[in-house]
């Protein structure tokens, strides 16, 4: 009887090890962080990114023994820029900065090519000075953006107009 019933419970832990994975297959998780919306706000050449999520509860203790590095690591991988610098960072959400993420084409034309995440962004807002897009369930911005951006630099003015200096004689009286 004894043997039956390890027999029964290594049964289940065995299934319980066959079903975990299909159970944790939310393309929006990624190991502990479930993204919920990311919002870019594209800024002349500069992406600036911030990040929605939860963590699971069991993950926040260890974040205050061990700090929050690895909670890092997992956030730049899912958004997928090697070059992005942490801003702000929480349990809850992040702000992320990219320098050059657009393409400059000179006085201000800029060109935000598409760019892939490594999960499925619930809600994707892409923001420019001139157009917002809102993209639902993606795990890619599936197009670029063109955009004016602020150049910052100052515009040029106007040249005045040359007038020539006066040149027809004065008459003068002799003796003055």
């Amino acid at each position: 009887m004894l043997m039956r019933a390890r027999a029964v419970a290594l049964l289940l832990l065995f299934l319980l090890c066959l079903a975990a994975p299909v159970l944790a297959a939310d393309e929006q998780r990624y190991g502990y962080l479930k993204v919920s919306d990311i919002a870019v706000r594209l800024d002349n050449g500069t992406a600036d990114i911030s990040v929605n999520y939860t963590v699971d509860e069991g993950t926040r203790f260890i974040f205050f023994l061990f700090g929050k590095q690895d909670l890092v690591n997992k956030l730049m991988t899912i958004l997928n820029y090697n070059d992005a610098r942490i801003r702000h960072i929480n349990l809850t959400n992040a702000d992320f900065s990219v320098d050059d993420a657009s393409i400059s084409y000179g006085n201000g034309v800029y060109w935000y090519p598409a760019h892939s995440f490594n999960v499925v962004i619930p809600n994707l807002t892409i923001s420019s000075p001139q157009v917002t897009r809102n993209f639902t369930m993606v795990k890619e911005f599936p197009s670029g953006i063109g955009y004016f951006g602020e150049d910052g630099s100052p515009l040029p003015q106007p040249v005045p107009p040359v007038i020539p200096p006066d040149t027809t004689p004065v008459a003068t009286t002799p003796g003055q």
